[in-house]
């Protein structure tokens, strides 16, 4: 089996040093160590909601990073998007057959987020 290396810098170094296991199939798995502050929170007697207020998203990574962050949250904490505009594509979303982008209301529903927008969000919050 041929082996498929990264670089000739790797090539160079596992025939210069056979004794040495290339690519091991035991991998790592870390974190990078970060910190969360939510731009709004509203809390009721059983539930902490988190919101995020979205223009739109940068990055896929920034996108990426509030299910990261949900893995973490106590059970009682959600985190919410309120949207500026309906859809707005998501950032690097490819085009479909149709013409249309993936929107960011259509990742939030498919990653499990509640989302509104200013005319909506008194669904969520209880205000007279």
């Amino acid at each position: 089996m041929t082996k498929k290396y990264d670089s000739k810098f790797e090539q160079q170094i596992d025939k210069q040093f056979p004794q040495l296991k290339y690519h091991p199939e035991n991998t790592i798995q870390y974190t990078i160590p970060s910190r969360y502050e939510p731009d709004f929170m509203y809390c009721t007697d059983t539930k902490t909601y988190l919101i995020e207020s979205k223009g739109r998203f940068r990055t896929s990574t920034e996108a990426a990073k509030y299910k990261h962050v949900r893995e973490v949250l106590p059970a009682n904490h959600e985190i919410v998007f309120v949207f500026m505009k309906a859809n707005t594509p998501m950032p690097n979303a490819k085009k479909r057959k149709d013409g249309t982008k993936q929107t960011q209301e259509e990742w939030a529903a498919k990653n499990g987020f509640l989302f509104f927008y200013t005319h909506n969000l008194k669904e969520l919050i209880n205000t007279p």
